[in-house]
């Protein structure tokens, strides 16, 4: 295998997304991204608004974008070195036009925001709307943590973590937010109270991903009973770091509708409430649970207008707060 300093940052592209074609009444047609991005954030934003236009071009009304997706720099810090203003940026314009171009909800994976430490960032994922608007903007909360001694990872020295569990009703259902890390915490999923759809932006390391990434991904669909779209990062980057990839679509039965192990592409699936509706119907598991979760965690539900919204209950326990 060609050494990833010889490389280029992307590796050859795969097109995943079915022929754009008239899907069957009360399904949506949605796609997640996979790249391997790297240390150029305007190389990197070129390469997602192909990526997105191929998922627009196979009926995507909602697309997502992997974690990092604007940079994976040569060493840590090089995110903190690019961090915007919420609101203001070359990411966040970028994001906002390709939402409004392609009249597509679009998920921006997760994007570098300032934070209170001028050493640290927010790693944000934010929603936009089919007209360009942010919606919504969930900051990871678990930061991961690796040590296997030639093998370590510390995100806690660049990222301040966030605090607010995030949901956001779209036409498409109630969408909760989260990246990368957090998926291996179930209870910030609970926290959510009912949601449609899972959205987990990734980058996953290689050797984490292939243990675990499929099998938590599958987990969450099944607990939850919803759709769960995991963009991913997926390849060799030009600081030496693999990333697993495995971008995948699942659902709520736990059956993975299309994947993409290696290199950029586009995964897509159509969502079927009414398919949901039958199996939360036949399988009442979230009227079963007897167990509040949530505690005191702050849980935001937000509505597609950037309002909040009233939550759904958490069945068998109280409701997260709005």
């Amino acid at each position: 295998m060609t050494s990833p300093k010889t490389d280029s940052s992307f590796a050859k592209t795969r097109n995943r997304a079915a022929p754009k074609a008239q899907e069957a009444q009360g399904i949506v047609r949605v796609a997640a991204i996979q790249m391997a991005s790297g240390p150029n954030v305007a190389a990197n934003l070129a390469e997602a608004e192909r990526l997105i236009k191929m998922a627009v071009a196979g009926g995507a009304k909602l697309v997502a974008l992997p974690e990092y997706f604007a940079i994976m720099g040569l060493k840590d810090t090089d995110k903190v070195a690019v961090r915007e203003t919420e609101g203001r940026g070359p990411i966040q314009k970028f994001l906002a036009a390709q939402a409004k171009k392609h009249r597509i909800w679009l998920i921006g994976g997760s994007v570098p925001l300032e934070c209170g430490n001028p050493r640290k960032v927010r790693n944000s994922c934010l929603v936009y709307d089919d007209k360009g608007r942010q919606v919504a903007r969930y900051d990871k909360i678990h930061l991961f943590g690796l040590d296997l001694g030639n093998e370590r990872y510390r995100e806690e020295a660049t990222i301040e973590p966030g605090d607010t569990v995030v949901a956001v009703d779209t036409p498409f259902g109630r969408i909760g937010l989260s990246v990368c890390y957090d998926l291996r915490f179930p209870e910030l999923y609970r926290a959510m109270g009912e949601v449609d759809i899972i959205v987990v932006p990734a980058a996953f390391t290689a050797t984490t991903g292939k243990a675990h990434f499929e099998t938590l991904v599958r987990a969450r669909a099944i607990e939850n009973l919803a759709y769960v779209i995991a963009p991913a990062q997926g390849g060799y980057h030009l600081s030496g770091r693999e990333t697993h990839g495995d971008t995948m679509i699942v659902d709520p039965w736990g059956n993975v509708l299309d994947r993409l192990p290696r290199g950029s592409g586009v995964v897509a699936a159509g969502i079927n409430h009414a398919y949901q509706e039958s199996l939360r119907k036949s399988l009442p598991a979230l009227k079963h649970r007897s167990l509040n979760c949530s505690g005191h965690i702050k849980t935001a539900v937000i509505k597609a207008n950037g309002e909040p919204a009233k939550a759904r209950p958490e069945r068998g326990g109280r409701g997260p707060s709005a």
